[in-house]
């Protein structure tokens, strides 16, 4: 079956990469950028145009629709993100497809330094022979998470041209904002109306995530004492030197993502600006545990504390604010929605890998809000930055693996 998904993957995912549609921490409103409303518009018109039924697109920018079902079971709900990542440039994607993939190194038109190497990467050379998609060297390609949105309307095309195939009600959801961390609105859970649901937003081929990070986000600011250099002379309070102590004093051969692995938590800078003034620090605070997560938060305080120590006359503040939380704290009683992903791998032949996210998805949060919402593969890989890719063929094998969950959950009415 998945030979006669492969064209629609490649088609859909070329599209729905080259427009812009990055979300920005900086800015208000759902969804955070005027460009996410062109992916967005573009599902309405695409689910309609295959026939789903109820599509809208909510006040908070999220796109919802049906499939009918046409037997008892649960109502279940299937969801990708349609922004990319702020970290790198995500402006002017050009995609491109090398079929039949040779196992050698691959290059980019748009920055012949760049290399994605087998060696360097061995999870790709398991994809010898199949289509590879990147980007042209100077973008990510945002198969984060336009690979699920390519799958999922794949597969929801498939159900609706294919009637008789057995599903439950399916309800589907297009979210704005999910790389910020404000993807489900307060309302989502409600207006989604699921037993359960999935988001399609992971790695290798088999992958079936019920743990996640939690997650926190810290601003400092740090204000100092500004006056003209000239006359500055036991005045001068220099925010930048402040700031950049902070940074310098903050754990960096240990608790950084670069230095950490597995279930390791970290802190990390993502973004530092400001003058002599006024200086803004912003940090993830990252752990599988809620303990690690407060230890971390308790650090940075700490530091900002010894730092401020030095100079009374500056003003630091710390404000941490809750992103998400791992979702396993509830998953684990509830397994309902992960037994039927692990026994619907089983009906289509693939090996499951039962894996954690060294981050969050959408399901972090839907999951907290009490709708249980493991993660599922599409084989996206080096996600946020220019060697981003994925094969084809791993985004139809996750398209098979939507329509076997959808057999297998009317076994649990």
């Amino acid at each position: 079956m998945t030979d006669a998904f492969d064209k629609e993957l490649e088609q859909r995912l070329v599209r729905y990469a080259a427009i812009d549609s990055q979300s920005d921490m900086d800015r208000e409103g759902s969804p955070s950028t005027e460009c996410q409303h062109e992916m967005l518009n573009l599902m309405v018109a695409e689910l309609t145009e295959i026939g789903a039924s109820d599509v809208v697109k909510s006040d908070y920018g999220t796109v919802i629709a049906t499939i009918p079902g046409n037997t008892e079971g649960p109502t279940i709900g299937f969801l990708a993100h349609v922004d990319t990542a702020p970290q790198f440039n995500a402006t002017g994607v050009k995609p491109r497809v090398i079929h039949g993939y040779n196992g050698g190194d691959i290059t980019f038109p748009d920055d012949p330094d760049l290399v994605l190497s087998p060696s360097d990467f061995p999870y790709l050379a398991e994809k010898v022979g199949q289509d590879i998609i990147t980007a042209s060297g100077s973008t990510l390609l945002g198969a984060d998470d336009k690979s699920g949105i390519a799958v999922i309307m794949t597969a929801a095309r498939h159900l609706l041209e294919n009637p008789h195939l057995p599903r439950p009600d399916i309800r589907i959801a297009f979210t704005p904002d999910e790389e910020i961390g404000r993807g489900v609105h307060a309302n989502l859970p409600k207006d989604l109306g699921v037993d359960f649901a999935y988001t399609f937003d992971g790695g290798d081929l088999g992958e079936v995530v019920y743990e996640t990070f939690s997650a926190d986000f810290a601003t400092v600011t740090v204000t100092g004492v500004s006056i003209h250099p000239g006359e500055a002379t036991g005045k001068l309070v220099n925010a930048i030197h402040l700031a950049s102590r902070i940074v310098d004093t903050l754990p960096q051969a240990t608790q950084t993502p670069e230095t950490t692995a597995d279930r390791e938590g970290f802190l990390h800078c993502v973004d530092m600006s400001g003058d002599a003034a006024q200086m803004t620090l912003r940090l993830m605070l990252r752990d599988f545990e809620l303990d690690g997560l407060e230890a971390k938060g308790a650090l940075l305080r700490q530091v900002c504390a010894v730092v401020g120590a030095t100079e009374p006359r500056a003003q630091i503040e710390v404000e941490i604010t809750p992103q998400y939380r791992n979702m396993r704290y509830w998953l684990a009683d509830n397994m309902a929605p992960v037994n039927v992903a692990h026994t619907a791998l089983d009906d289509i032949g693939i090996e499951l890998i039962e894996t954690v996210i060294r981050g969050g998805t959408d399901g972090s949060r839907l999951t907290e809000m009490g709708v249980p919402c493991p993660n599922l593969f599409t084989g996206q890989q080096n996600l946020h930055g220019p060697l981003e890719y994925i094969s084809v063929q791993d985004m139809a094998r996750a398209t098979e693996f939507m329509l076997a969950i959808a057999a297998r959950s009317v076994d649990q009415s």
